[in-house]
């Protein structure tokens, strides 16, 4: 009577190649490494918007620029807050001692927010592009390992000279299992990659809205 074959995920790793096994180990490391960005981008876009709103409630409450610039300070821990004071320190560095403005002050505080904007957009963002290179290149790398193994099961059935399937079926099992983890680290990156990049657009064109509305209100305070 014949042994009975195990073909649980462990005895097919244990019973691979030596290519196929490091194939295996690569693309359970970069389907770990994709779920532990996609946890903390989640939850740093969670909170870029929790900070958003309640910046933009203080922004609207009628509390004047200066005031609520004192509060928050110089280097303050939310985004919104960032891009608001990189445009309030311009604004005050641009009044001259006699309480004048010094020429082309608009510019400048759009400039500082346009960084300030530019520099929260690449913190946000980071993290995507290794989103993208797993969800592009995981399926081609199990890919890959299932070539290599179905190659070697074809060597062994031809050094066996024996095409039962109680021969075949194990090193063919073993080398589609390389595929399978391929897609399976392949899928949710493009997934939350797409979804992602969506919400991290919308967090900066909601700063970008904010700065063209900041700078519309001190325009005003100029012309008065």
């Amino acid at each position: 009577m014949e042994a009975t074959v195990d073909y649980s995920m462990w005895a097919l790793f244990a019973r691979a190649t030596l290519i196929v096994k490091l194939v295996m180990l690569m693309l359970v490391v970069a389907s770990f490494w994709s779920w532990s960005v996609i946890i903390q981008k989640l939850r740093a876009y969670r909170q870029a918007r929790a900070e958003a709103a309640e910046f933009d409630r203080a922004f609207w409450s009628g509390e004047p620029l200066d005031a609520l610039f004192d509060e928050i300070g110089t280097n303050p821990a939310g985004r919104s807050e960032r891009i608001f004071a990189a445009g309030m320190m311009e604004w005050r560095r641009s009044h001259r001692q006699d309480g004048g403005l010094i020429a082309n002050a608009t510019s400048r505080i759009d400039r500082s927010m346009d960084v300030a904007i530019a520099k929260e957009a690449e913190a946000l963002q980071k993290g995507l592009p290794i989103l993208a290179t797993v969800g592009s290149t995981a399926p081609f790398v199990g890919l890959f390992g299932t070539v290599w193994g179905i190659m070697n099961a074809f060597i062994e059935i031809a050094a066996q000279q024996n095409t039962n399937l109680a021969v075949v079926a194990p090193g063919i099992a073993e080398a589609l299992m390389a595929t399978g983890l391929g897609l399976l680290a392949a899928i949710p990156a493009v997934i939350f990659y797409n979804k992602l990049s969506a919400d991290s657009d919308r967090i900066i064109a909601g700063y970008e809205a904010f700065a063209d509305e900041f700078a519309t209100i001190l325009s005003r305070q100029l012309d008065s």
